[in-house]
């Protein structure tokens, strides 16, 4: 049976990329470490690592145990924590994952609700740019719940907190700044301030374009989703961005489109919420 310190080892030694620095890093001989994940290949009856010549790659049995291993450390990590705080040695602490657009729009004011009532617990968050970065974030066990879009396929448990909309900002000089609604297809010939490829804002853009019957031009593609309305109000092109980013000293215009555009938002877990997670999606339901 494989034992958390041998989990322990697999994953530092493919997140360090060779046995020699996961052997300096975990403080072991290069030989120990060895001879542990070889014990730990011959508990899951196969190779997990094969050796390179200037690094490690995972088997396919390798790639199967790891989000595994990892799930079970971060288990450990919590259950430690649990105990610690249950002898007093400790506040709490919730890890919550979720998308970057989600921590600037829908979070903050879950938070000061979060913070008013329950000031010892702190909270970790692990941001991500995708859905599908935040489910395989999870799936690793990154964190105690997840927050974002609805999750395609999810065993775990899922509540559906609400749904956001989203909105086209432009200039407040633009020509479509005439009202106080807009057809995304009217604005198929302009230039768009975009996402970059793998941002999940990408995603609902393209298939809000597609769904009105054009793909949009690019004037200019962002990382960082905050950046969108600033862009356009500067005159880059039009940006759809969740209507809980804009800021409210906005300087430019906002337009809702018709029809709406909008993406259902959850909290999810691996298993049942523990008091602490349910606790945090009550307070998210609310706010």
């Amino acid at each position: 049976m494989a034992t958390l310190r041998q989990l322990e080892y697999l994953v530092t030694v493919i997140d360090q990329g060779s046995f020699t620095k996961a052997a300096e890093l975990l403080h072991v001989t290069q030989p120990a470490l060895s001879h542990q994940i070889r014990t730990l290949e011959r508990s899951a009856g196969g190779p997990l690592l094969e050796r390179l010549p200037r690094s490690v790659r995972l088997t396919p049995t390798g790639r199967a145990m790891l989000p595994h291993a990892r799930a079970a450390l971060a288990d450990a990590e919590r259950a430690r924590c649990a105990a610690r705080q249950a002898a007093g040695l400790e506040v709490g602490e919730l890890q919550i994952a979720t998308l970057y657009s989600i921590t600037l729009g829908v979070l903050p004011a879950a938070l000061r609700e979060w913070r008013r009532t329950r000031p010892n617990v702190g909270i970790r968050l692990f941001e991500h740019r995708h859905t599908d970065e935040l489910v395989d974030a999870m799936n690793s066990g990154e964190a105690d719940l997840a927050v974002g879009p609805e999750p395609a396929n999810w065993s775990g448990v899922t509540r559906v907190l609400g749904t956001e909309e989203l909105v086209v900002v432009v200039a407040a000089d633009d020509p479509a700044a005439t009202g106080d609604t807009i057809k995304l297809q009217d604005l198929a010939d302009r230039a768009w301030v975009h996402y970059a490829p793998g941002h999940g804002l990408a995603d609902v853009l393209d298939h809000a374009c597609a769904q009105a019957g054009f793909e949009p031009r690019i004037a200019v593609r962002t990382e960082q989703t905050a950046a969108a309305p600033a862009l356009a109000s500067a005159g880059l092109g039009p940006a759809l961005v969740p209507d809980n980013i804009v800021p409210k000293d906005f300087d430019g215009h906002v337009l809702h489109p018709k029809p709406a555009v909008r993406r259902t938002l959850t909290a999810y877990t691996r298993g049942e919420p523990d008091p602490l997670a349910a606790a945090f999606i009550d307070v998210l339901a609310r706010a």
